[in-house]
């Protein structure tokens, strides 16, 4: 099968990358294409996968980014970026796919995918938005109308007000990929991109609140936000901001932690970082927010409070330690395997296509 996937175009897909759905792009990717198919990615200026073949599509990432998702605000319409998803689909079709599978974060995305394949899929990686619902209405109104994916039930329950949803497609992470620690580190880590909707800043006062070390890895997705973060938190000898860093040695540092904690101020779409963290064999706390309760086998490979709670969350890390990090892996394992999103993709694609 021939498979184009259109990743978000706020940024080039390399390490490290910017959020969870640049990730999930490459690891699909690589596993459709493990399991003999003719994938290619079209993506930003600058980007690279490896195993698979990338077409930059001739978009500067910097043409997107002023309409980046606020959790504030939504998706922001912007022409830069309509034009650049314009483009960028006018080369997918030219490519010949039996599925184009679009990953963007924009309306515009979805506007200018129609006639892109035999088949077109989109998968909202956010939270409802009414200016993606109304582009979605509009798509189902072409002779061969897209199939909608959400990642989680989650998610899925609270589009539905908006729109149909045909499918959900809970997302993976490579958990072969992931070396697990069988003994529990001493320090607490937060990973996620720097901007409100990831709590942060609520992972920090957890930690200290349960008189922890904490260690902060994420870019600056929301540069202003991510300033007075580190300003905040700058003279606290227990707070380090460490950066975005590759994945491989993320998942190193996953592996060595107590605990990861997730504390996401949004309905969370699923929670990439907690099936990380549950691969490196590490529990998480957090709070339970969307697509999250899925991803976290509760009381068993971490523990969830209600959102904003940050006493509990942090009486929570103080039990954390205490819960088996085989039985961290072994759910990972079962549950939140790349492979299986692979499998599960095909099986779409396939009943798509008519076979």
């Amino acid at each position: 099968m021939r498979i184009g996937l259109l990743a978000p175009l706020v940024a080039p897909l390399r390490e490290a990358q910017i959020g969870g759905a640049q990730a999930l792009v490459c690891d699909l990717a690589a596993a459709l294409a493990g399991r003999g198919h003719d994938v290619e990615v079209i993506a930003a200026a600058g980007s690279a996968v490896a195993g698979v073949t990338v077409v930059d599509c001739g978009v500067d990432a910097g043409e997107v980014s002023p309409a980046t998702y606020r959790s504030d605000g939504g998706s922001r319409s912007y022409p830069g970026a309509d034009r650049a998803h314009r483009r960028a689909l006018e080369v997918a079709r030219g490519r010949d796919y039996a599925v184009l599978h679009t990953h963007a974060f924009d309306a515009a995305a979805i506007r200018h995918a129609a006639g892109g394949a035999d088949a077109v899929v989109h998968t909202l990686h956010l939270p409802p938005d009414s200016g993606i619902a109304d582009a979605l209405a509009e798509a189902r109104r072409a002779p061969r109308p897209p199939a909608v994916v959400c990642v989680s039930a989650a998610q899925a329950r609270a589009w539905e007000r908006l729109c149909r949803v045909d499918a959900v497609l809970a997302n993976g992470v490579p958990v072969g990929d992931i070396a697990w620690e069988p003994r529990p580190g001493e320090v607490a880590v937060f990973a996620g991109r720097l901007s409100p909707e990831k709590g942060v800043d609520d992972a920090v006062r957890i930690a200290l609140g349960a008189g922890l070390d904490v260690e902060v890895y994420g870019g600056a997705y929301d540069t202003a936000f991510a300033e007075r973060c580190r300003e905040r938190w700058h003279d606290h000898p227990a707070v380090r901001f460490c950066g975005a860093v590759p994945r491989r040695r993320l998942w190193r540092r996953l592996a060595r932690a107590l605990v990861v904690i997730v504390p996401s101020r949004w309905d969370e779409p699923f929670g990439l970082a907690a099936a990380e963290a549950q691969a490196a064999g590490t529990p998480v706390v957090g709070y339970r927010a969307g697509g999250l309760a899925e991803v976290v086998a509760d009381g068993s490979t971490g523990f969830l409070v209600e959102p904003g709670d940050v006493d509990a969350a942090a009486a929570a890390l103080g039990r954390a330690g205490g819960l088996s990090r085989a039985g961290c892996r072994r759910h990972a394992e079962r549950h939140l395997d790349i492979a299986a999103t692979a499998a599960a993709h095909e099986r779409l694609y396939a009943e798509l296509l008519g076979g």
